[in-house]
């Protein structure tokens, strides 16, 4: 079975926030999240977050069903998609304007619990 959470317009360009999700993708839940906890760059934030939510997903998915453990949870996807971007101007010398673009991101993450449980084909 597989959840997903999406984070939408977040404020970073997408080409840095690729260099982050690459990092977590295919990993079990919590060695992703102790990766993210524990990275230096400010993108890590926003995934690390989108990642809880993918479990809380989840978990709301197994809630009638037999009690589940987040440990035996693995990031099948994550990918980040650009979004929509900020065009803005900034003054330079002799009166004249230049383009500043600022990048916005996608985030999309997608947790299995990797028993392959129905409603989901069996993961690879």
């Amino acid at each position: 079975m597989q959840a997903q959470a999406v984070a939408r317009f977040v404020r970073v360009s997408p080409r840095k926030a690729r260099l982050v999700i690459d990092l977590i993708r295919g990993k079990r839940v919590e060695e992703a999240l102790n990766l993210l906890h524990f990275n230096k760059k400010a993108v890590a934030a926003p995934i690390e977050k989108t990642l809880r939510s993918a479990v809380a997903n989840l978990m709301n998915k197994f809630e009638g069903d037999d009690p589940v453990t987040p440990e035996s949870f693995v990031v099948s996807e994550a990918f980040v998609d650009p979004g929509a971007t900020m065009k803005r101007f900034r003054p330079r010398a002799m009166g004249r304007a230049t383009p500043i673009l600022k990048r916005t991101s996608h985030i999309t993450i997608r947790v299995s619990d990797g028993l392959g449980r129905s409603g989901s084909p069996q993961e690879k």
